[in-house]
C-alpha cells in the first residue's frame, strides 16, 4: 500500500480517546498547540487560545486541565509554544505585546513580554523553528499596518524581561494582517496573511523590507489561515474567510513555470460529503510521512471532513462525527503518533487516535456542560416569576 493510501486510512479511522472534562466557564476553543517534545520523550502540553480572552493548559495524554493564564483586559490572539522548550507558551495580546509564560509555574505574571509600539494592536504571530525570532501582525490603525519583529533569544530560559523591537516592515500589506507563520525548517523565513487577500514571503535576512519581499501570492480574498506544504516546504497555501484555498509553489518563482498549484473559489461547492455539506474550513497541515497536503473542514453540528488535496482538485478522506456538537474552530495535528486534536464551539477539547475506543465514563461528562447551563437558565427563570408573583 502508498504511504498516501496508508495515511489516509488512518485518518478516516481516527476515533475519540479523550474529552476534557467540562470547564466552568463554558468558551470557544479558537487555537491549539502541542509542545515539543525532546527527542524520543512525546509531548506533555496542550495550550489552547479561549474566546474569553484566556490560555488555557493541559495534559497532552489525559486532556486533564492544568492552568489558565489571561490578559485582561487585553484580547489573546493564537497560542505557540516554544520549539526548544516544552514548558514556554506565547501568545499575542491587543495590548500590544506578546507575552510568554512558563507552563511549570503557578503565577499569572508572563516570564517575558515583547512590547510593540503604542498604536499596536497584535492579532497574529509566530516564532521561528530556531527560538530567535518572534513576529507579530497588527489591526489597520490609521491607515498602518506592521509586522513587528523582537529577538527571542532568552525565551527558553523564561528569562524574564521586557523586550522592545527589533524592527517593522509596514509597506507589504495594507489591511489587517490575519495570520503570521514561518517556515518549519528554515529561520529566515515567514509568510503573512491578510484580509487584503495577499500571502506575501520574506527572507528576514535581508537589510530591508524591499529586499525581504520574495514573492507576493494574491488570494483575491480576506485571508483565514496561511501554511508551507510540499517537499523541503517550497510551496505557501491560504484559505479564506469566504472558504476559498490557494496553493502556490514558491520554488517556481525564478522559472517561466506557473506558481499556481490550484485555487478553489469555494470549497463548499467544490467538495459533496457524503450526506453532509460542508459548511466550512478551519486549517490545513503538510502531512510529512504522506507527502501530501490536507485541510480540515466541518458542519454547523460539530462533523469534521478531512480533505485531500492534489494539483488536480481536493477529495474526501473521511468525516468524523460523534465527538463536537457544533462549529469546530481549531485542531492540532501530532505526527509522532498520527493523532488530532479538535476544539471547537461546544467547549470541548477532543483527542482523536487511530481505532481509538472512547470509555462512556468521558462522554457522560461531556454532556454536563448542558445540563449546567439548562440549570441556571432554569433557575434565573423561576426566580423571575417569583418577583413577580
Amino acid at each position: 500500500m502508498a504511504a498516501v493510501e496508508k495515511v489516509e486510512e488512518q485518518l478516516a479511522s481516527l476515533r475519540i480517546a479523550k474529552r476534557s472534562a467540562p470547564s466552568e466557564e463554558p468558551t470557544y476553543l479558537l487555537d491549539i498547540d502541542l509542545s515539543r517534545p525532546a527527542p524520543s520523550e512525546n509531548s506533555r502540553f496542550v495550550a489552547v487560545s479561549c474566546s474569553n480572552k484566556s490560555i488555557r493548559v493541559y495534559n497532552r495524554e489525559t486532556l486533564q486541565f492544568l492552568r489558565e493564564y489571561s490578559s485582561h483586559p487585553g484580547i489573546l490572539s493564537g497560542v505557540r509554544f516554544a520549539h526548544a522548550c516544552d514548558s514556554a507558551v506565547l501568545s499575542a495580546c491587543s495590548d500590544g505585546t506578546v507575552k510568554c509564560w512558563d507552563v511549570r509555574s503557578a503565577t499569572q505574571k508572563p516570564v517575558q513580554v515583547f512590547s510593540g509600539y503604542p498604536s499596536n494592536v497584535f492579532i497574529s504571530f509566530d516564532i521561528s523553528c530556531s527560538d530567535l525570532i518572534v513576529c507579530a501582525g497588527t489591526e489597520k490603525v490609521d491607515q498602518d499596518t506592521f509586522l513587528v519583529f523582537w529577538d527571542a533569544r532568552g525565551v527558553t530560559d523564561c528569562a524574564s524581561s521586557a523586550k522592545e523591537p527589533l524592527g517593522v516592515y509596514s509597506e507589504s500589506h495594507n489591511d489587517d494582517i490575519t495570520k503570521i507563520c514561518f517556515h518549519p525548517v528554515e529561520p529566515n523565513l515567514v509568510v503573512s496573511g491578510s484580509t487584503d487577500g495577499l500571502v506575501n514571503v520574506f527572507d528576514i535576512n535581508k537589510d530591508n523590507e524591499d529586499d525581504a519581499l520574495m514573492s507576493t501570492c494574491n488570494s483575491d480574498s480576506s485571508v483565514s489561515f496561511i501554511g508551507w506544504s510540499g517537499k523541503d516546504y517550497k510551496q505557501v497555501y491560504c484559505l479564506t474567510h469566504d472558504e476559498g484555498f490557494c496553493w502556490w509553489d514558491t520554488a517556481q518563482l525564478d522559472t517561466e513555470e506557473p506558481i499556481t498549484l490550484l485555487r478553489v473559489l469555494d470549497v463548499r461547492d467544490s467538495l459533496c460529503a457524503e450526506n453532509q455539506s460542508l459548511h466550512y474550513l478551519v486549517g490545513g497541515w503538510y502531512h510529512e510521512k504522506a507527502e501530501k497536503l490536507f485541510l480540515v473542514g466541518g458542519t454547523s453540528t460539530g462533523s469534521i471532513h478531512l480533505i485531500s488535496c492534489g494539483t488536480d482538485g481536493l477529495s474526501l478522506v473521511g468525516t468524523l462525527c460523534g465527538g463536537h456538537s457544533a462549529t469546530v474552530r481549531s485542531f492540532c495535528w501530532n505526527l509522532a503518533d498520527e493523532s488530532l486534536l479538535t476544539g471547537g464551539e461546544d467547549a470541548q477539547l477532543l483527542l482523536w487516535k487511530p481505532g481509538a475506543v472512547e470509555r462512556s465514563l468521558t462522554k457522560k461528562a461531556s454532556l454536563k456542560i448542558a445540563s449546567s447551563v439548562h440549570k441556571r437558565v432554569r433557575v434565573h427563570n423561576s426566580s423571575l416569576k417569583s418577583r413577580k408573583k
